[in-house]
């Protein structure tokens, strides 16, 4: 949890220093949340998957569907950050089937908030090892994932699926956080199975300070 505390502790000392702001993006429950940098890399701070008001995405809409107004879905946030986080861009859909449903009968929307940071990623495919090096700094660790996010990466015969999700950010963050360098191992034994049958891989956006 320390070591959690002060890594959001250091990512907020960057964005102020940088003087970033965050974008926002809002998407009508159905249709899907496009997020893009045209530099650095995604960091989603904010998200929610349901309604905190009367009037967002509420044309057209029966006053049944839009009275609930204290309508989250707690996974939110995981789930973008699962998704995007470490990408150039990404495209979310805002449905059920993804976030599930955390009240029946509202219309919902997906709500998210989220920056372009500067920061390096790793990629080490599925069996084999790689380390991660700061000449100069400490190993900052941003976002982690062992499975697979597209069909492109670490191309294999059983690359199967893009969507195949196991964030690994607090168990990179007490193996390598503060160290100059850190060596990554991209196997089942390490991290468990997330997608049986898909060849996977292991990313790592991090930062040196």
């Amino acid at each position: 949890m320390l070591v959690q505390k002060l890594s959001w502790i250091i990512l907020l000392l960057f964005l102020c220093q940088h003087g970033i702001e965050a974008k926002r993006t809002i998407i009508c429950e159905g249709g899907s949340a496009f997020l893009s940098c045209d530099f650095g890399l995604i960091k989603v701070l904010e998200a929610n998957y349901g309604r905190t008001d009367h009037t967002t995405c509420a044309s057209g809409r029966p006053s049944n569907e839009i009275s609930n107004t204290h309508c989250f879905q707690e996974k939110s946030l995981h789930t973008m950050s699962a998704r995007c986080n470490g990408r150039k861009s990404c495209s979310v859909p805002a449905v059920n089937s993804v976030f599930s449903d955390p009240c029946r009968g509202t219309f919902k929307y997906l709500d998210v908030s989220y920056d372009c940071i500067t920061a390096k990623r790793s990629t080490t495919c599925e069996y084999t090892q790689s380390v991660i090096i700061c000449d100069t700094g400490v190993i900052s660790i941003y976002h982690a994932n062992y499975g697979r996010r597209d069909l492109v990466t670490c191309p294999h015969k059983l690359a199967t699926s893009p969507d195949c999700y196991s964030p690994q950010t607090l168990s990179l963050r007490s193996r390598c956080e503060g160290k100059k360098s850190c060596q990554l191992n991209a196997s089942n034994s390490v991290y468990t199975d997330p997608c049986y049958g898909v060849f996977k891989y292991l990313e790592v956006m991090y930062s040196c300070i």
